[in-house]
Formats: C-alpha cells, structure tokens, sequence
C-alpha cells in the first residue's frame, strides 16, 4: 500500500478544482495517505494571446504533465479528458477514467442584454467561443452569427463577457458547475444543435503503465459505462485524425444495453456539416466509433477535413 504520492495538475482554478476532487476520493478509500499536488504549466497555459488552432495540435494541455510522469516528478496527473490526445505516450496510461458529468455546451449571456437565450439572440449576433467545434455548428445553424475569438481560464473569459458588448458566449456546462458559476447559465444547448467535443464532461487520470500499486489505488474510482462511451469517441476522432484545428463533435452514451454514438464534421466557416450516429454494443465500443468515423469520412468528411488541413 502507498503512502505518499504525488499529483500533476495544471494550475487553472478548473484544473485545480478536479485534481483536488480525485484527491478528496482517494483520500476517503485510504485515509492513512499523504497526497501531494504538484501545479505544471503546460503549453496551453502559457500561450494565452492565440487560438489553440495556430500554436499546436495534440498535447497543447498535457505534454508536461506527460513528461513530469514519465521522469517521476508525479505519479498520476489529473486532465479533462476532452484535453487528452487520442494516443497516449509509450509508458504511460489511463488507469482511471471518472463518472461522466452533463456534457452540453451551455450559452451565457451577456447580463447588459435583455435576451436570455439562444433562441432570442437578435441577427447578427456576437458570440465569444474559442472552439472550433463551437464555430463551425454555430455557423452552419446561423450563417449571420458573428464569432470572437476566445481563450482563457473561466474566471477571465467571465470578466471579458461582463466588460463586452458581446452577446453572450458558449462554454461547458461540466467547467461552469464544477467551480460554482452555474447561476450565469441562461440556456442550455441541445444535441441537435451543438455536440460536444469528444471527452467532454469526463476526468482522466493517466499514470506510469507499470506502476501496479497506482493501478490497484485507482481502480475503483473507475466508471466503465463512461470509459465505454468516452472509447468510442475517442476511437472516431483517433480515425479521423482530429486534433484542435478540426471541428469535431461526438457525444456517446449507453441507452439500455447498447452503445449509440452521434458524430458531426463541419467545414470551418459551417457550410458543409456532415452528421451520423451508429449503435452497437458496449463491448464494440471502439469498433462503433472506427465504423462512424468511416461512414463520416465517405459522406463527405473527406473533403472537408482536407480542406481545412490545407488552410492551416
């Protein structure tokens, strides 16, 4: 049994709200352990002034964690998993993967402006999002939307929208509860409308592949019915090769004894989308997303996503 270990998070208030709630769970599991929180600035963190799209694509919040891991500086690291790539390094794996929280994209208007919901925004409107994901289905439901370019942690991007003359912006709900700003939520997306980014809502523990006193800790923190859903997505965005330069939306979720996973392609400016959904059983859970991705890519996801690869 391990005494002492050590945890890797970035040092958003976000971050630190979700490596903080994995410690308070092992902690009630093994009362007699001392747990560490080492905060590392990852990539992602430390370029604030550009849209992740032009500073990188895989890894942009997890490569120094990643590194800190495999040089022993920690022993597991704490990431959302929507920021997760789809290959893990060699040495490394994802030994836990937590219940599911609500995964939807909700819209946040701005408190200067009467309408409260997305449905009442005016023609025209100014919406802050630093997602491609977000843009593409905005504009493909509204060609006239207006789209900001947004980074930053919760608490800026807040400041930001109070200090605007933007209508409002879109956010995940998952972020939004987890640090107690769920009041300013005025509507929540649906499906129809915006699907989330593959992982969305999701936390993913990673550690040292042949660490077993680590594996054994964390294993009952594990949520399978999650994991199955979060393995498709990941297993479509992985075929199509996605990263953050690509519009990608999958939500998988279990209704009964099978799998059903919805998917969407959008071009950049939101004119061409391509959308599916399989089912399938859990146990074929990567399989669903494989074959998704593949229907996807034959329906026209092909020429959208070359597109887009030759522009950036």
């Amino acid at each position: 049994m391990l005494h002492n270990i050590c945890i890797g998070s970035r040092g958003s208030e976000l971050a630190l709200w979700q490596t903080h709630y994995v410690k308070s769970m092992i902690e009630a599991r093994f009362p007699g352990i001392t747990i560490e929180v080492q905060t590392i600035k990852t990539t992602g963190d430390k370029i604030l002034d550009a849209p992740l799209a032009k500073i990188g694509d895989k890894g942009l919040f997890t490569k120094e964690l990643e590194i800190a891991l495999l040089e022993g500086r920690v022993d597991i690291a704490v990431h959302s998993f929507k920021d997760v790539p789809t290959v893990v390094p060699d040495g490394l794996t994802i030994a836990a993967v937590l219940e599911r929280v609500d995964v939807h994209d909700v819209f946040i208007a701005n408190q200067k402006k009467s309408y409260r919901t997305f449905a009442s925004l005016p023609p025209n409107a100014l919406i802050a999002t630093g997602s491609l994901r977000r843009k593409c289905q905005l504009l493909n439901a509204h060609p006239d939307m207006q789209i900001v370019e947004l980074r930053g942690n919760l608490n800026t991007r807040l400041v930001k929208l109070d200090s605007s003359e933007w209508d409002g912006m879109i956010l995940a709900k998952a972020g939004v509860t987890r640090l107690g700003w769920e009041q300013r939520i005025t509507d929540v997306l649906p499906f129809e409308l915006m699907l989330p980014a593959v992982g969305q809502g999701a936390l993913a523990i990673e550690s040292r592949a042949d660490d077993q006193n680590i594996d054994e800790m964390l294993r009952p923190l594990h949520h399978q019915p999650t994991a199955a859903t979060v393995t498709a997505e990941r297993a479509l965005l992985r075929y199509l090769e996605g990263g953050c330069q690509i519009p990608i939306g999958a939500y998988g979720q279990l209704i009964g004894n099978e799998l059903r996973l919805d998917a969407v392609i959008g071009s950049l400016d939101g004119k061409r989308i391509v959308r599916g959904k399989m089912t399938g059983a859990v146990a074929d859970a990567e399989q669903i997303g494989i074959d998704l991705a593949k229907e996807l890519f034959n329906q026209g996801g092909k020429e959208i996503l070359e597109k887009i690869r030759q522009t950036t």
